[in-house]
């Protein structure tokens, strides 16, 4: 380990370059590279030993490694480029732009001068020379003596579609299969440095192609991926820097997806599902159900999905299951006709796939007409029927209730002359009404024409069809019935009212020679009364009541007083039955009297015992007349 700003004695050279650069030419005739038109940037390596022209400053072209010594008060570093376009020059250390301050400063002819070089500046410098054409890029490293130093990257490469891609260690590569992988491990160190290469942390042999810090790993594949790792050593110490290879996969469809399968297993029937495929597949469902939609896809990494309708990102009513891949869709009658795509994306590339799905529609379906209403004659029509469909198959008609219904016009049918048959008018009434009558009727014999009018035509037209209706006929043959009834009874029934009573009659139905039928028969005929009000002197009465009695209790709870109550005759004023007077209410024949409160007590007479009674405890207080209480 050296101090921050401690400088070493001496200087040498050792350098790995990659297999671009040594395929480079290490001179170019200057003249002619100048004037050559539309030249792309290329840098002059020069492969020389760093020249000294002081004790304290060191000169060097690119390609080299410079060592810093203990003295060494500058480093240059020359940058020679040729291009047409004329190259721009920049610098960068360790992979970031360098920022020029008092120490690191940029020459006039683009070389990067580094003054009182200290452990800090220790690192990989590269000229990038770039113009409209291209760029070009060569690195030099400034090392102490000591530990060695290597060349490192933190960028991520990914290769999708070259057959072959370089990077430098440190780097992250993520690469399509059967492509050729390099890895470049560009060391500096004096001594020079031994460099071993380790998959996973085990060493890799020689089989492997390494050369020249560079690791080629030919034809990848699954088991390629890994994490590759350089590791550099010498005397003084060693350092190891690593890249990570992933194997990318662009997405690729599946024949099934598991999840689906499983998720119909549980859902109800009115669910189908379906799978989106790059050729694009396509569901028709009734509306008003559910539809599960599979994106079964596969890459490395995983893709990511996205579901489209119609190109734009789903916004009604939806659910993503199993990570994104099945789309539920609740109700279908949600979206129109459309086409859903899910689109699945990685790092290798892209994979849309579609599905287009159609909602079937309740239709009305003319069918054909019903039987024509008449055989001939100007009258003939035929209806045309409406049925409800759904995918050609008859549903109830309340499913097309929102659909507008097709008009129907009768069609006319059978418009042509009937043959001739006997025409008859309505019966005449009965002559008689019972006992016997007859009615009659006209018969003729007619044809109705195609046009809507009767023609008469002879009966012998009409008698080779069918026979000649009859025109006379009986009629109310049932005997002549009538209501009779027997002489009124006596007045004697229950009184109804004053004077007032009921009496009864027997009623029969009987023919006119005298014959007793059943009333039946005369059910047509209003029927006489069998009962009758009727006036009687029996029923001559009245309630007659006598004056109260005396009240048997003077105050208290216990004083009552009665009554006589009789039914009497007016005229005779004796008393009778009392069921005669039963058409007025009866005149209550007691009731309480004296309902007052008692100061001592009160004497009982009448029904109870003579006594005084004590009305507060309410028990007889004495059976004699005394001056007590009473």
């Amino acid at each position: 380990e050296y101090p921050f700003r401690r400088r070493v004695s001496g200087f040498t050279s050792s350098l790995r370059t990659s297999s671009a650069e040594t395929l480079l030419p290490t001179s170019v005739d200057q003249a002619n590279g100048l004037h050559r038109p539309h030249q792309k940037p290329a840098i002059l390596r020069k492969i020389s030993a760093a020249q000294q022209l002081s004790a304290s400053e060191v000169v060097t072209h690119l390609g080299q490694t410079v060592v810093l010594a203990s003295g060494t008060l500058s480093v240059l570093l020359h940058c020679e480029a040729v291009g047409n376009p004329k190259p721009t020059i920049s610098w960068a250390k360790n992979g970031e732009e360098v920022k020029y301050n008092d120490r690191l400063r940029l020459q006039p002819d683009d070389s990067l001068q580094i003054l009182a070089p200290v452990e800090a500046d220790v690192g990989f410098y590269a000229c990038n020379a770039s113009n409209a054409l291209g760029s070009d890029s060569v690195s030099i490293a400034v090392t102490l003596a000591g530990k060695p130093l290597i060349k490192a990257s933190r960028a991520t490469v990914i290769n999708t579609e070259s057959p072959a891609v370089t990077v430098d260690i440190g780097s992250t590569v993520k690469t399509i299969q059967k492509a050729n992988v390099t890895i470049n491990c560009q060391v500096a160190g004096v001594p020079e440095a031994k460099v071993t290469w380790f998959k996973n942390k085990i060493k890799l042999s020689s089989t492997h192609h390494l050369h020249d810090g560079l690791l080629l790993i030919a034809n990848v594949s699954l088991s390629d991926q890994g994490l590759y790792s350089c590791k550099a050593a010498n005397l003084h110490g060693e350092v190891t820097e690593s890249s990570q290879m992933l194997i990318l996969e662009p997405p690729q469809p599946l024949p099934y997806l598991e999840e689906l399968t499983a998720l119909l297993s549980n859902a109800g029937p009115s669910t189908h599902s379906v799978l989106t495929s790059p050729s694009g597949t396509k569901l028709t469902v009734s509306p008003g159900s559910s539809a599960l939609i599979g994106c079964a896809v596969d890459g490395l990494p995983t893709p990511n999905i996205t579901w489209l309708y119609s190109g734009e990102p789903l916004s009604l009513r939806h659910q993503l299951l199993a990570a994104g891949r099945i789309l539920q869709i609740f109700n279908v009658s949600d979206f129109t006709d459309g086409e859903f795509s899910c689109l699945a994306q990685n790092e290798a590339g892209s994979l849309t796939q579609v599905m287009s799905l159609a909602v079937q529609e309740y239709q009305w379906s003319v069918d054909r007409a019903t039987a024509c209403s008449a055989s001939c004659g100007h009258r003939g029509v035929q209806l045309p029927q409406l049925r409800c469909l759904l995918d050609g198959a008859e549903v109830n008609a309340s499913f097309c209730r929102e659909t507008p219904k097709p008009s129907l016009q009768p069609i006319a049918c059978n418009r042509r002359d009937c043959p001739s048959r006997w025409m008859v008018t309505s019966w005449s009434p009965c002559t008689q009404s019972c006992d016997g009558g007859i009615q009659m009727r006209r018969v003729t014999c007619q044809r109705l024409t195609a046009k809507g009018s009767s023609v008469p035509v002879s009966n012998e037209a009409c008698a080779q069809v069918s026979k000649r209706p009859v025109d006379t006929q009986n009629c109310n043959r049932q005997p002549c019935v009538e209501w009779v009834a027997s002489s009124w009874g006596q007045c004697n029934g229950p009184c109804i009212g004053p004077r007032l009573a009921v009496q009864h009659r027997q009623i029969f139905c009987r023919t006119k020679d005298g014959t007793s039928v059943s009333s039946d028969q005369c059910s047509a005929l209003p029927r006489l009364l069998s009962t009758q009000n009727c006036w009687t002197d029996a029923c001559g009465v009245h309630w007659r009541v006598s004056l109260w009695t005396v009240c048997t209790a003077t105050c208290g709870n216990y004083g009552f007083q009665s009554r006589r109550v009789d039914c009497m005759h007016i005229r005779t004023n004796k008393p009778v039955m009392e069921h005669h007077c039963s058409w007025r209410p009866r005149p209550a024949n007691w009731q309480r009297c004296n309902i007052t409160p008692c100061e001592n007590g009160t004497w009982l007479r009448g029904g109870e015992a003579e006594g005084c009674r004590g009305m507060r405890e309410g028990r007889v207080i004495s059976q004699k007349r005394s001056t007590g209480p009473c």
